[in-house]
């Protein structure tokens, strides 16, 4: 007989058409409300945005921080850093421009500060052009340097004959050239059913695989979950599991070359995702000069059995 876990954090409680804790970039999908913000989140936030909002917001930040300084220039008189145009808008483009060169610390020398007012203004903001770039440059190492696993899965799991009964499959690769060291895989088993109060509840299962862990990978890993009596899913095999209102969560962790550390990747397949008495084609073989030939094109290939 199945033997149930205990909640992994997920919460026993349920919902009609309850969407994935987890997306399917491996991302968390639960939706935070009166949660406070604090400003030593905001390194976490900017390591975790996408690249082109990291660029938007630095340019941005930029932009907003030397027109704020050209609007400073122009109002203590543009005559402290350069001779008036009579025209505000070139004014103001001259103090823009400066600005962009002060807070660099280019100093091309064509625009200079003449007031003592002029000055200290340079100087701080020369003083704030140092700090912001160099908070911009720690968040590009911590970008760069974050350690990231690349696994890719199959799109979909299968399930086929397999020994004496069925058995439920799915496969993964790593997405770098690298050679994926002892990684170890958990998948959970998420259960929705119905009581008879009419609420949706949650049970929870740890699978029992074919093998959780191996020395190295350098190509493919298909992870079998043996169906027999005492799996959660013995019950269902003969009905089918596509409708069935489930999902598995999956962890992997290995040791990744490229940053010297044990990396960690989640994943999840709701059922609709099951391809039934089906096969994966392989994705890997050999060239004439004997080398192994992975195809990553295949990952997701299947076959009816």
């Amino acid at each position: 007989m199945a033997k149930k876990v205990k909640d992994p954090g997920f919460g026993y409680g349920s919902y009609k058409n309850a969407k994935s804790v987890i997306d399917e970039k491996g991302n968390s999908n639960v939706i935070h409300i009166n949660r406070k913000f604090s400003f030593d989140d905001l390194y976490a936030f900017f390591i975790e945005i996408s690249w082109i909002q990291f660029f938007l917001f630095a340019i941005l930040l930029y932009t907003v921080v030397n027109i704020l300084f050209a609007f400073v220039y122009v109002a203590i008189g543009i005559e402290e850093i350069t001779p008036s145009t009579g025209v505000f808008w070139r004014d103001f483009l001259n103090g823009f421009f400066f600005s962009a060169q002060t807070l660099t610390t280019v100093g091309y020398g064509g625009i200079a500060p003449q007031g003592l007012i002029a000055n200290i203004i340079a100087a701080f903001e020369a003083m704030i052009g140092l700090l912001s770039f160099s908070f911009l440059t720690g968040l590009l190492y911590g970008r760069f340097s974050k350690p990231r696993a690349a696994i890719k899965f199959s799109e979909n799991f299968i399930t086929r004959d397999f020994k004496e009964g069925k058995a439920l499959m799915f496969r993964l690769m790593n997405n770098r050239k690298t050679v994926m060291i002892e990684p170890e895989i958990t998948v959970m088993l998420s259960i929705t059913k119905k009581e008879k109060n009419s609420d949706f509840k949650r049970n929870f299962y740890q699978l029992k695989l074919e093998r959780d862990k191996i020395m190295y990978l350098p190509t493919t890993w298909t992870i079998v979950h043996e169906i027999t009596e005492e799996s959660p899913l013995y019950p269902f095999a003969k009905k089918g599991f596509s409708q069935l209102d489930a999902e598995l969560y999956i962890l992997l962790n290995y040791h990744e070359e490229s940053f010297s550390q044990r990396v960690y990747q989640i994943h999840s397949y709701p059922f609709d995702r099951v391809i039934e008495d089906a096969q994966f084609v392989p994705s890997h073989g050999f060239n004439k000069e004997g080398y192994t030939i992975v195809d990553h094109d295949r990952l997701n290939q299947t076959k009816e059995l």
